[in-house]
């Protein structure tokens, strides 16, 4: 086997989010929510990162939360795509 072959599979990020604005065409917004210690004062404080992702159905509504994985740029904006819904959100 060449050495290509040998090196094992390589696991793609995911990330777990709600969808804040659906508004573009196969694309939707999601804000992932991490918490972080405050680097002085030790708080422990809540940061939200938004990430655009490609929803090639349309499928996601505002609300839904949403599993997400890295992958090759698809625009200017877009490295993520949407994998699956994991709860719809109250309409």
């Amino acid at each position: 086997m060449s050495e290509l072959e040998q090196q094992p599979a390589v696991r793609k990020t995911q990330k777990v989010g709600r969808v804040v604005s659906d508004k573009m065409d196969k694309t939707v917004v999601v804000a992932v929510d991490y918490l972080k210690p405050h680097p002085l004062y030790r708080k422990i404080i809540r940061r939200t990162s938004k990430f655009h992702a490609h929803d090639e159905e349309n499928a996601c509504k505002t609300g839904d939360v949403v599993r997400i994985e890295e992958t090759r740029p698809l625009s200017r904006t877009k490295r993520w795509r949407v994998i699956e819904i994991v709860q719809r959100g109250e309409e």
